[in-house]
């Protein structure tokens, strides 16, 4: 028995706070750490949630503004589409006579060449 796993506590340790929380850690950890840690969660949750829907409510009422706006003009110029006569105009094409085109970079854009 050459030494004891146990420190022996100093005077001056044993009276603070940090000292006596943990001793009653040791005795009541879910009471001390556990509660307070799933109760911030839950709070949490609850708090956050009014803004996170203050967050989507601001984006739905952009896009509705965005959509009133497209409304107005939506119903101009527009033809009136028949899915057969689309479907033959599609047919008409010649699908094996294509050329490939390379889009035109921006100033100072590399193209990918090597």
């Amino acid at each position: 028995m050459a030494f004891q796993s146990k420190k022996f506590p100093s005077k001056a340790n044993t009276n603070t706070f940090a000292a006596k929380y943990r001793a009653m850690m040791k005795k009541h950890p879910f009471l001390l750490f556990g509660l307070p840690f799933m109760s911030v969660i839950v709070a949490g949750s609850f708090i956050l949630t009014p803004a996170a829907a203050i967050r989507y409510e601001k984006y739905d009422r952009k896009v509705r503004q965005v959509s009133q706006q497209e409304q107005l003009g939506l119903g101009q110029n527009r033809r009136k589409v028949d899915i057969r006569e689309e479907y033959y105009r599609l047919a008409a094409k010649d699908l094996d006579n294509w050329e490939q085109k390379r889009v035109e970079r921006l100033k100072g854009e590399s193209d990918g060449l090597l």
